[in-house]
């Protein structure tokens, strides 16, 4: 286990002449001259808002801190302002997001990685399949949402979803129907559940699954 020391850095980005808050978290152990693979987290509900800081409260941002040497990332964390918008309703923050920071930053434009929890699960479905050319792996958790909300043509893009099996918020029938329909555009994607977890799936997910090591494993299609 690494002893890195943890800091989400505020940053933040002005769009449509709104400022919005996002954390960034750069590990002091990655090698500087070397092109840093990057992972964008995309929250759930309970962490919206407009502080910049409470997206780093679950799921990815927690996992880093219990083991950032698990984690040899640059991560970005925008923060959806709203409980009751979509993240689709905020690509442009997204997309901002990733493409202020690799100006910042050295980053391997072949690993960008997309992943989220709830609301943030759905909202990986939905623009990482729409810009299967930008992410080199997705990792959707308890998402949910309509087949149309998928890209089209996902040959090849490696999809891997958790969803807990007794999720009473978002069911698990909900991540099931959006893998097999993603298989069907062309995508590779691989579902595990979580024999008796509610909706935290994403402790398991992000704590004692390879899931980091997973997202390493795949690079950009050509």
């Amino acid at each position: 286990m690494s002893t890195d020391v943890v800091t989400f850095q505020p940053r933040s980005i002005t769009l449509n002449a709104v400022e919005h808050k996002y954390a960034l978290y750069v590990p002091t152990f990655l090698a500087k001259a070397q092109p840093a693979p990057m992972i964008v987290f995309l929250n759930g509900r309970g962490e919206c808002g407009t502080d910049g800081v409470k997206q780093t409260t679950q799921g990815l941002g927690n996992a880093i801190r219990a083991d950032p040497g698990a984690w040899p990332f640059v991560c970005v964390f925008p923060q959806k302002p709203d409980f009751d918008s979509t993240w689709l309703d905020h690509e442009a923050l997204v997309l901002g997001v990733i493409e202020k920071t690799r100006g910042e930053q050295n980053i391997d434009p072949d690993r960008i990685y997309l992943t989220g929890l709830s609301q943030g699960g759905r909202g990986t479905w939905a623009i990482g399949t729409r810009h299967p050319d930008l992410f080199a792996a997705l990792a959707p958790i308890c998402g949910f949402g309509p087949d149309e909300q998928l890209g089209t043509s996902l040959k090849g893009l490696p999809i891997w979803a958790f969803h807990g099996e007794a999720d009473r918020v978002v069911p698990a029938a909900e991540s099931q129907r959006l893998a097999k329909a993603a298989s069907e555009r062309g995508a590779d994607v691989k579902l595990t559940l979580y024999l008796g977890v509610d909706h935290n799936s994403w402790d398991k997910a992000y704590r004692e699954e390879s899931l980091s090591t997973w997202l390493l494993e795949h690079r950009r299609r050509p």
